[in-house]
C-alpha cells in the first residue's frame, strides 16, 4: 500500500492506496510533513483532487478500492451517485437504499465513508437542510457546499 500527504485549502490530506484502487482518503486537524515524492499509484488521483479544489473538476474517474463491510459499501455507492452540487437528506439516502428503518445505520457507514470528498458524504444534510455530523469538521463540509454551490451574484442589468 502506497501513502502520500499532500496539502489543500482545507488541510493537509493523506491518501493511500495501491495497482487496485485508491483506499482512503484522510484530512487531517493538524500539520504533517508532506510527501517528497508522490507514488505513480496515487498521482492522478491527486491530481484530480487539487483539479476539484481549484474550481476545474467536478467527478472524479480514478479507481476505487475502499475497505468496509456490504452493507457499508451500498452506502457508500449511493453517496457515490450524489450529484455535484446537490445534496440529500438522511432520510431520503435510506429510502433510495430500500432501509428506510436503519436511518443510523446508514448515518453511521457515512460517517465511516474512508474516501473523503471523492465519496460525497459532505452532500449529506439533516431532513431540516441542517448540516448535521461530518468526520472532516462541520465548517470544512460548509466550505465543500459552498464550493460547489456558490451563491450566484445577480446582475441589475
Amino acid at each position: 500500500m502506497e501513502i502520500a500527504i499532500f496539502k489543500t485549502v482545507l488541510g493537509f490530506t493523506e491518501i493511500t492506496g495501491d495497482e487496485n484502487g485508491i483506499s482512503t482518503i484522510h484530512i487531517f486537524d493538524d500539520e504533517q510533513k508532506v510527501s517528497e515524492k508522490i507514488p505513480t499509484q496515487l498521482q492522478n488521483a491527486i491530481v484530480q483532487l487539487n483539479e476539484y479544489f481549484e474550481g476545474n473538476r467536478t467527478s472524479f474517474d480514478f479507481k476505487l478500492n475502499p475497505k468496509g463491510t456490504e452493507f457499508q459499501k451500498k452506502v457508500w455507492e449511493e453517496l457515490f451517485k450524489i450529484p455535484f452540487g446537490k445534496t440529500m437528506s438522511y432520510q431520503e439516502l435510506t429510502i433510495k437504499l430500500g432501509e428506510i428503518k436503519a436511518i443510523r445505520a446508514v448515518a453511521n457507514a457515512n460517517g465511516k465513508n474512508p474516501l473523503w470528498i471523492v465519496v460525497p458524504c459532505h452532500r449529506v444534510l439533516g431532513s431540516d437542510g441542517s448540516l448535521t455530523g461530518y468526520a472532516g469538521g462541520l465548517w470544512r463540509k460548509k466550505w465543500l457546499l459552498e464550493h460547489e454551490n456558490p451563491v450566484k451574484q445577480q446582475s441589475l442589468f
